[in-house]
C-alpha cells in the first residue's frame, strides 16, 4: 500500500522534494524501474499535470519536481496525485509509492 502524504505547492514557484523509497516501500533496485506521477483535479479528470521525476539510484530515492511554469498554470485549489514505479519487465509490474492531496496556494506578491 502506498504512503499517503499531503503536499503544498506555491503557485508560480519551483517545487521539489526527495522521496526516500526505503522509508516508504523498502529497499528496491531502481535500475529495473522508471517512475511516473500525475496530478489531477479529481480522480476522474481527463486532464492532468505530470510530475518531473528523476531516479537517484545510489540514494534509493526519487527526486520529484514541478517547474514554475507548471505551478503557475495550476489554479489555487486542491488536487489529487500519485507517484508510481513501473518495472521494465514484460508484463510490467506497477508499485504505487506515494499518493494524497496536493494544494496549490496563490501568491500575494506576484498577484
Amino acid at each position: 500500500m502506498a504512503t499517503y502524504s499531503n503536499l503544498f505547492v506555491d503557485q508560480g514557484s519551483d517545487f521539489s522534494f526527495a522521496l526516500n523509497l526505503e522509508s516508504t516501500i523498502g529497499s528496491i533496485d531502481l535500475n529495473n524501474y522508471t517512475a511516473r506521477g500525475k496530478i489531477k483535479r479529481n480522480y476522474t479528470s481527463l486532464s492532468s499535470i505530470d510530475f518531473n521525476i528523476e531516479l537517484d539510484v545510489p540514494q534509493d530515492s526519487l527526486i520529484v519536481s514541478l517547474t514554475p511554469t507548471q505551478t503557475q498554470a495550476m489554479k489555487p485549489t486542491r488536487y489529487v496525485y500519485d507517484i508510481e514505479l513501473v518495472s521494465n519487465d514484460s508484463p510490467a509490474s506497477i508499485i504505487r509509492v506515494l499518493e494524497g492531496q496536493l494544494e496549490v496556494t496563490p501568491s500575494v506578491t506576484s498577484a
